[in-house]
C-alpha cells in the first residue's frame, strides 16, 4: 500500500472516532502494537497527532510515521480510560509508551475468609472472599504493624477447620500458640466467636489507619473492667493501650484534620521521572511508595503524573476522593478531586511527598551511573542543553580565555570538554599575533577567528557550544567574529561573567543565572577554571622568556644556556639582582659570576 492510501484509510477511521472519553491503540505495517494512548475526548487527540507539521520531538515524528493502523475502545470517563490504558500497558508493553519500571511484587497483609479468620502476610492475591491490606514498600513496616496487632489481639494462625461442628465434637487440642499466649483458644471453644470478631474489627481498623478508633475501644474496655473490680483485665487492657500508643508515636503524624487523602509529587531528569505517593489517614501517613517511570516520548509532567495516579490508586486499591498534587495532572474525574496546595498543612505533606521523590531519584541515577557511566553523561547532556536553553546536547565544548602584563605578552587559551570532562590533548594555545597592547575584545575576536576557520578549512566537526571568559563585550566580539567568517548559526555560544556567575546570550542584555547549586554551571565554572590555568601557565613562560632575552641575554658574555641556568636556579631576575658574588659564582663559575654582579650593581 502506498503512502496516500496509508493515510486515507487513516483518515477515515479517524473520521470514524467519537468524541468521547477513552483508548486508541497504534499499529505499524507488521501489526505490532506500538503505542497506546487514553484521551478525554478521542477524536480530538487522535486527530492532533495527524494535523502536526512540526513534533515535539524526533521520536514521536518517527513513531507517527510507522502508524498503519488504528484502533480504539470507548469507557465512561477520562479516569476509566486511564486504568485501562494503564492495563493494557502493562499486558503488551508498547514501543512508544512510558515504561512502568517498578517490577517488584511487594507484600499485602491477609485477612482470610474463614469462621475463625487469620492475618498473615502473603506476596499474591488470592480471589476467595479474602480481604487485603496494603501493599507495603517497607517490609519492615509490614511486619513491625502484624507484631502489634499480634500482641494486641491474640489471633489463631493454625489451618484448622474451625466448624461449630468440629469444635462440639472435640476434634481438636490447643497447640503451643495458646500456652504462650499468642492464641485464645478457639480450637477448644475457650474464645467464642464474637469475641474473636471483635477484635478481628478492631484489627482492620488499625491496618486501615483508624488508630485512634482503636485506642479508643481499648479504653472503653479497660474503663469497663475496672468498673467492675476486673482490675487484672484492666491491666491487660492498659497495656495494650500503650504498645497502640507507642506506635501511634512512631508514626508519622501529619494533622489531625486530614482524613483519607491521597498524596503524589513528581521529580525527574532527563528520561528519567519518579512519582512518590502518600497515603494519609486520620492525620498519619500509612502507607508511601516510589515508582519509576522510563520516558519514551518526552511526555509532558501532567501525562506521568495521570499515568502514576491510575497505576498506584489501582495497586493499593484507593478511593480516596480527594488527592493532593504540585499540578494539575492530564485526568479528569467527577468523583475526585485535585487541590494544588498554597500553605498549610497539605503544602507541608506535598514538600514531604516532593523531597522523598528527589530523594529516591538522586539514589537511583546514582545507582544507575556507576553501573552505567554513559547514563551521567547522557544525564549531565540533557540538564546543560536544557539549564543552557540549547537545542542540542553539549557534548563537545570549548572555552576561551585571555591573558596578558600591561598589555604584553598576549596570549589566549582554548580548553575542551567532551562528555562534561576535560579533553587535555585537544587544548591549544594562542600567541596573540594583530593586537597591540591591552584589547581584551580584539584579542577574543582574532582568536575565535584563527580557530574556527581553520577548523572548517580542515572539516572538523565543530563544537555544540562556545563559552566565552568574560561579559558582553568579549561575547559580543566573539559574535562578530564568528559571523565574519560564517560560522555564526552553526555552534551556540554564551559569556559568563565573573562576579555573579552571569551567563550572557548573542543579542540579549538581561543575563541567565542558573542554579549556585546546578551541575551546569559547575562544568561551566570548571572549564573557565581550567582556560585560565592553562592561559595564566603558558603566559608566563612567554614572560620569562622574553625577560630572559632582555635581562640576562643583555650581559656582554652571557648567553642563553648560562641565562638558563641562572633562572633555574634562583627562578626569578628579582632574586639574580639580590645574589652575592659567592651564590653567582656556584652556579656559573666566578669569571661569568663576576660580569654579572658587575652588571646589577655598577
Amino acid at each position: 500500500m502506498d503512502k496516500s492510501a496509508i493515510e486515507e484509510e487513516l483518515k477515515k477511521t479517524i473520521r470514524q472516532i467519537p468524541h468521547s472519553p477513552g483508548i486508541y491503540k497504534y499499529f505499524d505495517e507488521a501489526e505490532t502494537l506500538i503505542y497506546i494512548g487514553k484521551a478525554k475526548d478521542l477524536k480530538k487527540r487522535v486527530s492532533s497527532y495527524f494535523n502536526k507539521k512540526h513534533y515535539e520531538n524526533r521520536k514521536t515524528a518517527v513513531m507517527v510515521g510507522r502508524i498503519r493502523r488504528i484502533e480504539f475502545a470507548i469507557v465512561d470517563s477520562e479516569f476509566d480510560a486511564l486504568l485501562l490504558e494503564n492495563s493494557l500497558i502493562k499486558e503488551y508493553q508498547p514501543k512508544y509508551n512510558i515504561n512502568l519500571k517498578d517490577d517488584k511484587t511487594y507484600p499485602f497483609i491477609r485477612v482470610t475468609k474463614d469462621r475463625f479468620p487469620k492475618v498473615f502476610p502473603t506476596r499474591t492475591m488470592v480471589r476467595d472472599g479474602s480481604e487485603y491490606f496494603g501493599p507495603y514498600a517497607s517490609v519492615r513496616m509490614m511486619h513491625t504493624i502484624l507484631d502489634m496487632i499480634r500482641q494486641l489481639y491474640p489471633l489463631r494462625n493454625c489451618n484448622l477447620h474451625l466448624s461449630d461442628a468440629n469444635i462440639k465434637a472435640g476434634k481438636f487440642k490447643v497447640c503451643l500458640e495458646y500456652h504462650i499466649g499468642n492464641c485464645k483458644g478457639p480450637c477448644e471453644g475457650l474464645q467464642d466467636e464474637k469475641s474473636y470478631m471483635a477484635s478481628l474489627e478492631q484489627v482492620r481498623k488499625i491496618l486501615k489507619g483508624s488508630i485512634g478508633e482503636a485506642l479508643s475501644h481499648l479504653k472503653s474496655l479497660m474503663q469497663e473492667a475496672s468498673d467492675n473490680w476486673q482490675f487484672e483485665q484492666a491491666e491487660e487492657y492498659r497495656k495494650r493501650l500503650e504498645i497502640l500508643e507507642n506506635y501511634q508515636s512512631k508514626s508519622t503524624v501529619v494533622s489531625q484534620t486530614i482524613h483519607d487523602v491521597d498524596v503524589f509529587s513528581l521529580a525527574q531528569e532527563g528520561k528519567y521521572a519518579f512519582v512518590n505517593f502518600m497515603k494519609v489517614a486520620n492525620g498519619m501517613i500509612i502507607q508511601t511508595q516510589t515508582i519509576e517511570l522510563k520516558k519514551s516520548l518526552d511526555e509532558p509532567q501532567e501525562e506521568l503524573l495521570a499515568l502514576a495516579i491510575g497505576e498506584i490508586r489501582a495497586r493499593y486499591n484507593s478511593t480516596s476522593r480527594e488527592i493532593i498534587v504540585p499540578f494539575e495532572p492530564d485526568l479528569s474525574d467527577e468523583h475526585i478531586h485535585f487541590i494544588v496546595p498554597k500553605i498549610g498543612d497539605k503544602k507541608k505533606l506535598l514538600e514531604l511527598s516532593q523531597k522523598n521523590a528527589r530523594y529516591y531519584m538522586r539514589e537511583k541515577l546514582d545507582q544507575y551511573e556507576r553501573l552505567n557511566p554513559e547514563v551521567k553523561v547522557e544525564r549531565l547532556m540533557t540538564q546543560m542543553r536544557d539549564d543552557l536553553r540549547l537545542t542540542e546536547l553539549p557534548y563537545h565544548i570549548e572555552c576561551f580565555d585571555n591573558s596578558n602584563f600591561q598589555g604584553a605578552y598576549p596570549v589566549s587559551a582554548c580548553v575542551v570538554f567532551r562528555n562534561g570532562k576535560p579533553a587535555k590533548k585537544d587544548y591549544r594555545h594562542f600567541n596573540v599575533k594583530t593586537v597591540v597592547g591591552p584589547d581584551d575584545f580584539a584579542t577574543m575576536k582574532e582568536v575565535l577567528t584563527r580557530r574556527y576557520s581553520r577548523m572548517m578549512e580542515e572539516m572538523e566537526p565543530l563544537p555544540q557550544l562556545i563559552v566565552i571568559d568574560g561579559g558582553k563585550g568579549q561575547l559580543s566580539a566573539s559574535v562578530e567574529a564568528l559571523k565574519e567568517i560564517g560560522a555564526y548559526g552553526k555552534m551556540a555560544i554564551i559569556g559568563i561573567a565573573k562576579r555573579l556567575e552571569e551567563i550572557y546570550y548573542p543579542g540579549d542584555p538581561v543575563p541567565l543565572l542558573i542554579d549556585k547549586k546546578s551541575e551546569t554551571l559547575k562544568v561551566i565554572q570548571q572549564m573557565r577554571d581550567e582556560a585560565h590555568r592553562f592561559g595564566i601557565t603558558h603566559h608566563r613562560n612567554r614572560r620569562d622568556k622574553g625577560t630572559l632575552k632582555s635581562e640576562l641575554t643583555e650581559i656582554k658574555g652571557i648567553g642563553t644556556e648560562m641565562a638558563k641556568s641562572l633562572l633555574s636556579h634562583f627562578k626569578s631576575i628579582k632574586k639574580i639582582k639580590e645574589a652575592s658574588e659567592e651564590s653567582l659564582a656556584a652556579v656559573i663559575g666566578p669569571a661569568k659570576a663576576k660580569i654579572v654582579y658587575a652588571y646589577f650593581h655598577p
